[in-house]
Protein backbone atom coordinates (compact mmCIF):
# COMPACT_ATOMS: atom_id res chain seq x y z
CA UNK A 1 0.00 0.00 0.00
CA UNK A 2 2.73 2.67 0.77
CA UNK A 3 4.66 3.71 -2.42
CA UNK A 4 8.36 4.72 -1.83
CA UNK A 5 10.28 6.57 -4.62
CA UNK A 6 8.56 9.04 -5.53
CA UNK A 7 10.11 12.24 -6.15
CA UNK A 8 8.46 15.26 -5.35
CA UNK A 9 9.93 18.74 -5.61
CA UNK A 10 13.48 17.10 -5.68
CA UNK A 11 13.02 14.80 -2.81
CA UNK A 12 11.72 11.10 -2.23
CA UNK A 13 8.69 10.81 -0.54
CA UNK A 14 6.52 7.98 0.07
CA UNK A 15 2.86 7.92 -0.77
CA UNK A 16 -0.16 5.56 -0.32
CA UNK A 17 -0.36 3.93 -4.10
CA UNK A 18 -3.76 4.32 -4.17
CA UNK A 19 -4.08 7.99 -4.01
CA UNK A 20 -1.06 9.12 -5.86
CA UNK A 21 -1.37 11.35 -8.49
CA UNK A 22 -5.32 12.23 -7.11
CA UNK A 23 -4.80 15.69 -5.42
CA UNK A 24 -6.01 17.70 -8.15
CA UNK A 25 -9.43 15.43 -7.85
CA UNK A 26 -9.93 15.69 -4.39
CA UNK A 27 -8.77 19.30 -4.02
CA UNK A 28 -11.49 21.92 -3.66
CA UNK A 29 -9.34 24.61 -5.29
CA UNK A 30 -8.85 22.48 -8.38
CA UNK A 31 -13.02 22.27 -8.38
CA UNK A 32 -13.28 25.64 -10.49
CA UNK A 33 -12.84 27.88 -7.82
CA UNK A 34 -12.92 31.51 -9.64
CA UNK A 35 -10.10 32.64 -6.78
CA UNK A 36 -7.59 29.48 -7.90
CA UNK A 37 -5.09 30.98 -10.76
CA UNK A 38 -1.94 29.47 -10.28
CA UNK A 39 1.13 30.69 -11.41
CA UNK A 40 0.02 34.40 -11.54
CA UNK A 41 -0.09 37.47 -8.82
CA UNK A 42 -3.27 36.82 -8.95
CA UNK A 43 -3.65 33.07 -7.30
CA UNK A 44 -5.81 33.32 -4.52
CA UNK A 45 -3.55 33.12 -1.02
CA UNK A 46 -4.25 30.49 0.67
CA UNK A 47 -3.97 28.32 -2.13
CA UNK A 48 -0.75 30.02 -2.63
CA UNK A 49 0.75 29.48 1.08
CA UNK A 50 -0.97 26.02 1.11
CA UNK A 51 1.56 25.75 -2.31
CA UNK A 52 4.10 27.19 -0.80
CA UNK A 53 4.28 24.89 2.11
CA UNK A 54 4.07 21.77 -0.02
CA UNK A 55 7.29 22.65 -1.86
CA UNK A 56 8.76 23.53 1.55
CA UNK A 57 8.17 20.38 3.03
CA UNK A 58 7.64 18.21 0.01
CA UNK A 59 4.35 17.04 0.92
CA UNK A 60 0.61 17.29 -1.14
CA UNK A 61 -1.84 18.89 1.09
CA UNK A 62 -5.57 18.84 -1.31
CA UNK A 63 -7.67 21.47 0.35
CA UNK A 64 -10.66 19.79 1.63
CA UNK A 65 -12.58 22.89 2.98
CA UNK A 66 -11.74 26.43 2.47
CA UNK A 67 -13.96 29.94 3.53
CA UNK A 68 -12.97 31.52 -0.13
CA UNK A 69 -14.30 28.46 -2.47
CA UNK A 70 -16.79 30.22 -5.20
CA UNK A 71 -17.87 28.77 -8.39
CA UNK A 72 -16.90 30.06 -11.82
CA UNK A 73 -13.22 29.61 -12.20
CA UNK A 74 -11.99 28.21 -15.31
CA UNK A 75 -9.35 26.29 -13.56
CA UNK A 76 -10.46 22.64 -12.90
CA UNK A 77 -8.98 19.09 -12.69
CA UNK A 78 -9.57 18.24 -16.67
CA UNK A 79 -7.58 21.51 -17.26
CA UNK A 80 -4.03 20.40 -15.88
Amino acid sequence: MIKQGYDHYGREVYVISAVKGKHREHCLCHQGCKHFAPGTKHNCEIAQDNYENCVKHGTVQPVYECPRYEAGGLHTKQSK
